[in-house]
C-alpha cells in the first residue's frame, strides 16, 4: 500500500464517521450521546494516524517519528554476561605447538614432555607475513596460561580449569596454522609429511580421549585459520568448534556458522596510535589504497580486473607487490595516509589486509561477495566500512564515482567508529578486556547451547540424524 492510498482510506474513513453523525437524529435528553461519538471519532483517527506513522517507519523515515530511539551508530556493542567459560586445555607435547617456534637445530634437545607455562611460554618469533597473520591458536594458549595476575577475572572470558570434569569447552592446542606455513606449504615436499603425522598423532590421542568420546569432539575448540590448515584430517574433527579465518576452503558439512568462530587475521601494520589529526578528512589525502598480490585464485580474479578498472587516478593507489619490509613500510604509510582502503576477496573471500585498515583507521571498502567477518553478532560493519558487489566494483567508475560523493561529515562518523572498535582486533599477552582473543572466547561460549542440544540427541537417537539428511 503506498503512502497516498493510506491517506485515502483514512480520510474516507474519518469523512464516513461525520456523515453517519450528521444523519443520526439527536438525542436531545441524552446531550452525553453527541459528545461519545466525538470521543470514539477522535480514538479512532488517532489509532488511524498512529498506524500510518508505524507504517511509513519501515520504510526508512523511523528517527523522523521515534526520535527518542537510538539510531544504529549509537548502538553499543553487546557486553559479557555472567562468568568466565571454563576451558580444559590438553597437555599436549611440545611439538603440537610451541616446540615449532624453537630453532630448528635446537628443537631435539628440549624435552617433548616439558609442560608449558606462563613463566616458561616462548614469545611468538614470527612477526610478519602468514606466520603473524595466523597466530590466534597461540594467543588463545598465551590467554589460558595467564593466571590473572592480581588474581581478578574481570574482562576475562575464559578461564583455564586443571580439572576436566569442571570444563564447559576443551581447548586443543595444536598449532596447526604454523604447522602448515612451516611444513607444508609446498604440499608436495617431503617436509609435508610432518605435518600430517603431527594431524594423524592428534586425532588418535583425542579419541582415546573419555571428554572426547563423551560428546562427539563437539565441545572441542580446535583452531584452523590457515585456509589449509589441518588439511589431511579435517574430516575426522568435524563435529568440533572450529577457529577459522573464514569458509572459502571448507564444505558445508565440515565447517559452518552455525558451530563455528570467524576469527580476525592478527594485524601485520603496527596499531595507529596517534592518529588524532585536527580534521582527518583532510589529512588524508589519498581516496583509496590498495597493495598486495594483484595474481589470485577463485574470487581473488576480481583483483587483476579491479587493477584496470582503478588505473588512471591520481588520488588513487593500486599496486601490485609482494611481501617484503618495504612493501609493507609502504602500506603503513599509504593506509594512515588515505580515506578508503580497499579489500577484494583473495584466494579466499578474507584476507589480512582489512585487519590492517582497521589498525590504520582508513575506512574499509569490502567487495568480496561470500565474506564472513568475525564478531557480526556483536559488530555492525556497515558502520564503519562500505560495501560494493564485485559486479558493482568492476562497472567503469562506478566505484570511484561513490566514493568521491561520499559526504565528509559521514566519513569523520565512520572514522571515530572504527577507532572505538579497533581494540577488538588486538593480540596481546597478557590479555586486555575485549581484545581480539577475548572475544573469540565469547564467541566460543555462545556455541556451547547448541553443542550440548546436538551432543545430547545423538547419545539417544538410534537412527541417522533426519536434520542432517535433509542438507
Amino acid at each position: 500500500m503506498t503512502h497516498s492510498t493510506h491517506l485515502s482510506t483514512l480520510q474516507l474513513h474519518s469523512r464516513s464517521v461525520e456523515q453517519d453523525l450528521s444523519d443520526s437524529p439527536i438525542d436531545h435528553h441524552a446531550p452525553g450521546m453527541y459528545g461519545k461519538a466525538i470521543i470514539i471519532s477522535l480514538i479512532l483517527v488517532l489509532f488511524l494516524s498512529i498506524s500510518y506513522s508505524v507504517y511509513i517507519g519501515t520504510v526508512g523515515l523511523r528517527p523522523s517519528f521515534f526520535p527518542l530511539l537510538p539510531s544504529a551508530s549509537n548502538v553499543s556493542p553487546l557486553c559479557s554476561t555472567g562468568p568466565p567459560l571454563r576451558v580444559y586445555m590438553y597437555d599436549l607435547p611440545r611439538r603440537f605447538h610451541v616446540g615449532m617456534l624453537e630453532p630448528r637445530h635446537s628443537r631435539d634437545a628440549h624435552n617433548d614432555t616439558e609442560p608449558v607455562t606462563a613463566e616458561n611460554l616462548p614469545p611468538w618469533r614470527y612477526n610478519s607475513g602468514v606466520g603473524r597473520q595466523h597466530s590466534a591458536e597461540y594467543w588463545l594458549m598465551a590467554s589460558l596460561l595467564y593466571d590473572g595476575g592480581d588474581g581478578k577475572e574481570e574482562g576475562r572470558e575464559a578461564v583455564r580449569v586443571l580439572d576436566p570434569e569442571m570444563a564447559e569447552a576443551f581447548y586443543v592446542p595444536f598449532f596447526s596454522s604454523l604447522s602448515f606455513n612451516i611444513h607444508g606449504v609446498k604440499m608436495a615436499d617431503p617436509e609435508a609429511e610432518i605435518d600430517h603425522q603431527l594431524q594423524v598423532d592428534l586425532v588418535e590421542f583425542l579419541q582415546k580421549s573419555k571428554y572426547w568420546q563423551r560428546s562427539g569432539g563437539r565441545d572441542h575448540v580446535i583452531p584452523m585459520q590457515q585456509p589449509n590448515a589441518f588439511r589431511f584430517m579435517r574430516e575426522q574433527v568435524n563435529t568440533s568448534i572450529l577457529i577459522v579465518a573464514d569458509f572459502g576452503r571448507y564444505p558445508k558439512t565440515l565447517a559452518n556458522l552455525r558451530k563455528d568462530v570467524v576469527a580476525p587475521y592478527v594485524h601485520i601494520l603496527d596499531s595507529f596510535t596517534d592518529d588524532d589529526p585536527l580534521d582527518p578528512f583532510e589529512s588524508r589525502t589519498m581516496l583509496l589504497f590498495f597493495q598486495g598480490n594483484t595474481v589470485r585464485k577463485s574470487e581473488g580474479k576480481i583483483r587483476a580486473k579491479l587493477a584496470k578498472a582503478l588505473s588512471g587516478y591520481d588520488d588513487i593507489h593500486y599496486e601490485h607487490s609482494t611481501a617484503s619490509v618495504e612493501t609493507v613500510n609502504m602500506s603503513r604509510q599509504g593506509m594512515r595516509s588515505s580515506k578508503f582502503c580497499l579489500h577484494p576477496a583473495g584466494d579466499t573471500p578474507s584476507s589480512c589486509r582489512l585487519f590492517d585498515a582497521i589498525a590504520s583507521h582508513c575506512i574499509p571498502v569490502i567487495v568480496s561477495d561470500h565474506i564472513e567477518l568475525p564478531f557480526e553478532d556483536e559488530i555492525d560493519y556497515t558502520q564503519f566500512s562500505i560495501f560494493f558487489s564485485v559486479k558493482e566494483a568492476v562497472e567503469p567508475g562506478y566505484m570511484v564515482d561513490q566514493l568521491r560523493r561520499f559526504p565528509k561529515k559521514r566519513w569523520v562518523e565512520m572514522w571515530r567508529q572504527l577507532k572505538s572498535i579497533s581494540h577488538h582486533y588486538e593480540f596481546q599477552y597478557p590479555p586486555r578486556k575485549e581484545d581480539g582473543v577475548n572475544m573469540i572466547w565469547r564467541q566460543v561460549k555462545r556455541k556451547l547451547p547448541g553443542v550440548q542440544l546436538a551432543s545430547h540427541r545423538s547419545q539417544r537417537l538410534q537412527v541417522p540424524d533426519p536434520w542432517l539428511e535433509r542438507r
